[in-house]
């Protein structure tokens, strides 16, 4: 009885073996599909967790996805924290930006490492151009008088026009806590000028909400025009469609990745 039960345990341990074996090697093919790497940027008043929804359907799709955290204190910063996740990945990278992520992805894009651009409504400012110059032959938008400024200059949205500019498809249960934990936004990264657009030199792709808030449609399909952007709209989306329809959105980056490499 005992040998028998000594034989028993024996074959247990090498079937999990084996099942241990087979699953590393489920694992290995799976991420052997991809070649190269999807960094996500952040915008102003939100942090890395805005791309939870998206990074998760990348994921599924075998994409290896990294999210940055901005400092938002510069547009020097901010691009320098992008720039140093793209040197710290193997194989071609494409690079991500919602909002004023979009500008930090143009500064720090023009690297050889990158293979393309995906702007989700975004600003793309040209050579020499901030933010302010690209907005400032519109109308001032009425969620600007939204706007607070502490003793450092760091602007943050009040509640009320987060609730009802930044993020008005989202159950209000959501966007309230998102409201709580806003990422403040330097000032000065709305006046720093790009010096070089990566998008001259890298393929871009452009995805937008059509009821977008707080960068009209009209200057976004301007801006991708300019840059020669495949362009993708969104119905009923607003400024943070990626987190309102992760799916749309992430449909696109994954169409990118693709059209690049990247996967």
């Amino acid at each position: 009885m005992k040998s028998y039960i000594l034989r028993l345990f024996a074959a247990l341990v090498v079937s999990l073996g084996l099942v241990t074996l087979a699953s590393v090697a489920a694992c290995g093919s799976s991420s052997a599909s991809t070649t190269g790497t999807v960094v996500l940027v952040h915008g102003a008043w939100a942090d890395g967790s805005s791309w939870s929804s998206v990074t998760r359907v990348l994921q599924a799709r075998g994409l290896k996805v990294v999210t940055v955290q901005l400092p938002r204190t510069s547009l020097a910063d901010d691009a320098a924290t992008v720039t140093r996740a793209i040197d710290a990945q193997q194989g071609p990278v494409l690079l991500v930006g919602h909002s004023y992520g979009g500008a930090v992805i143009t500064q720090a894009g023009s690297i050889n490492k990158v293979a393309g651009l995906v702007y989700v409504s975004a600003f793309a400012p040209a050579d020499n151009q901030s933010i302010s110059d690209l907005t400032s032959p519109f109308p001032k938008p009425a969620w600007q008088a939204g706007l607070v400024s502490d003793e450092a200059g760091f602007l943050t949205l009040n509640t009320d026009t987060y609730l009802s500019s930044f993020a008005p498809d989202l159950p209000k249960d959501t966007s309230s806590v998102l409201a709580t934990a806003q990422g403040p936004l330097n000032a000065r990264c709305l006046t720093d000028k790009v010096s070089v657009a990566a998008w001259k030199s890298k393929p871009s792709w452009w995805v937008y909400g059509d009821q977008d808030q707080i960068i009209p449609a009209a200057l976004q399909q301007a801006e991708a025009k300019q840059i020669g952007a495949k362009i993708t709209s969104i119905a009923g989306a607003s400024h943070v469609a990626l987190m309102s329809q992760p799916a749309a959105v992430a449909a696109v980056v994954l169409d990118a990745a693709r059209a690049t490499g990247v996967l």
